[in-house]
């Protein structure tokens, strides 16, 4: 019987720096045409390396992009209000405001309807995380009496990146602050204030 045989690990500055690398040159060249190759010839190791670790380019980008410093790395932002709470979230490292991570969804899009492992991790290991924080914000509204108790909150939550986003790539529109206090202002939380008196 042979031992069963250990991934080597590849973590701390390490990783951080294969992840810059992967992040850069998927803004560069875009998703189909970054290779591992070019990751491992940036970063100094070798493409056995990589495949140690990452099952493909797919997986590689995903924790690459989920590496992003966003808020839900940490503490759930519970400024007290939902105003407050979804322009922290928008508005941090890791979100709409943020270059890079725009950056890289901009270079994810073409690819995302032809590659469905690419489309599920997407998905799960980065959209999922990030709405799920927005759902417990809205979560918070409802208790508070912001938001009707008979909301669709997952339909609320996704009404800002939607609109952030459509902004960036059909626009071209560099999305602020005040973008995005202006889609709150004006759209999210009418659509909050408009389940209150649903019946």
């Amino acid at each position: 019987m042979t031992a069963p045989t250990t991934r080597p690990r590849v973590e701390g500055e390490r990783e951080a720096e294969i992840f810059d690398a992967t992040a850069r040159l998927l803004v560069e060249h875009g998703y189909d045409r970054l290779t591992l190759d070019a990751i491992a010839t940036a970063v100094k190791a070798s493409k056995a390396t990589l495949y140690r670790r990452w099952s493909g380019k797919a997986d590689l980008v995903i924790d690459s992009l989920a590496h992003l410093k966003g808020p839900e790395h940490g503490e759930p932002m519970d400024t007290g209000s939902l105003r407050g709470d979804l322009l922290a979230m928008a508005c941090s490292e890791g979100g709409l405001t943020d270059e890079m991570p725009v950056g890289i969804i901009g270079a994810l899009i073409p690819a995302l309807h032809r590659d469905p492992d690419l489309t599920r991790a997407f998905r799960e290991r980065f959209i999922g995380p990030k709405l799920a924080l927005a759902a417990a914000a809205f979560d918070r509204a409802r208790l508070r009496g912001e938001v009707g108790a008979g909301a669709d909150l997952a339909f609320l939550a996704r009404i800002l990146p939607s609109m952030a986003t459509h902004e960036m790539f059909v626009f071209g529109t560099c999305v602020t602050r005040e973008h995005v206090a202006r889609i709150v202002d004006e759209v999210v939380l009418p659509a909050c204030r408009a389940t209150l008196t649903d019946h």
